[in-house]
């Protein structure tokens, strides 16, 4: 019997809320398709309603990847994820399948796509050292100081982004250059899965589209009982608000109400999350524009509206022009 030739994978993106979930099982009810989840937030086990991960009805239609790998209180770099992707990508292609990179985390794309910079490893003892400064000082003192010597790193981060002020002051004391100066100069050659051409993107036409969708997705959150799943997740006792899982868009913004309402002696089953609601909503709402932006800077891109009614017909066109028919 003849091989079938092996086909180019490819990639659904968009900005969080386009309805990515729902389309990529409509591509899977046509093509024998893995899904390779792009989510920095989708690998954290116990975090299910915030994350708006797959449910299991949804996962069992179709094999998913990389979604449940990490326990919350361990980290996933974007260079992790360009390793397994890779090693998924050959895998699936192997078994005659057809790889679909699904998500909208933008520097676990650009891994792959581009690689990263060879940087030192991490220095456990030296990011203790950096952590209990940050413990007596607090990260935006840390981040003034990351100023001084990086101001290019430091412009990017915000003044309590606690693991990458971290990590650029580990890059500066173990190399003596700040983290900007090596950006670049050294990047670990691989070739790409992917290219702009291989990318369906996403992207409202009206904004206000994608806005509303936001809105509806975190009150539907808190209606599934996300409240309760951060409730479970604080009581662990080893989870912390500077952690990479915890500093998720809605997750951070729970954190916080919560510790609010435990300094002041009060229970959330009875608070007024009003305000909560409305500081995910607005964070969500950045994320989104961020995630835009990104996209908007490969022009090659096959960019389909994902608020127009024919949307589904546009996606399935797309990924036909890239498999051919079904």
């Amino acid at each position: 019997m003849k091989e079938r030739p092996i086909r180019p994978c490819l990639a659904l993106v968009g900005p969080t809320a386009s309805g990515k979930t729902a389309l990529a099982l409509e591509i899977a009810r046509h093509w024998p398709v893995d899904i390779i989840s792009v989510d920095s937030a989708l690998v954290y086990r116990g975090m299910d309603i915030g994350t708006a991960k797959p449910n299991a009805e949804e996962q069992a239609q179709v094999r998913h990847h990389l979604i449940d790998i990490r326990d919350p209180l361990d980290a996933y770099s974007a260079a992790d994820f360009a390793r397994d992707a890779r090693e998924l990508i050959h895998q699936i292609q192997a078994r005659g399948r057809h790889p679909l990179l699904v998500g909208g985390t933008m520097l676990y794309l650009k891994a792959l796509m581009d690689g990263l910079d060879e940087l030192p490893q991490a220095d456990a003892r030296l990011r203790a050292e950096i952590e209990a400064r940050a413990q007596a000082l607090g990260w935006p003192a840390l981040h003034a100081e990351l100023a001084q010597f990086d101001p290019a790193s430091a412009a990017r981060l915000a003044p309590r982004d606690a693991q990458r002020i971290g990590r650029a002051l580990e890059v500066w004391h173990l190399t003596g250059q700040p983290l900007s100066a090596l950006w670049g100069q050294a990047r670990t050659q691989h070739e790409s899965p992917l290219t702009p051409k291989q990318f369906i993107s996403l992207e409202p036409l009206n904004r206000a589209w994608l806005h509303a969708r936001i809105e509806r997705r975190f009150e539907l959150m808190l209606a599934q009982g996300f409240l309760q799943e951060m409730q479970d997740l604080r009581a662990r006792g080893d989870l912390h608000p500077e952690l990479p899982s915890m500093r998720c868009v809605g997750y951070r913004q729970a954190w916080a109400w919560l510790d609010a309402l435990q300094a002041q002696g009060r229970s959330w089953v009875d608070a007024d999350p009003s305000d909560m609601i409305r500081q995910g909503q607005a964070a969500t709402r950045q994320l989104a524009k961020r995630q835009l932006t990104w996209l908007r800077s490969l022009p090659e891109r096959q960019c389909v509206a994902c608020d127009a009614e024919d949307v589904e017909h546009q996606v399935l066109a797309q990924v036909t022009q890239a498999w051919g028919p079904p």
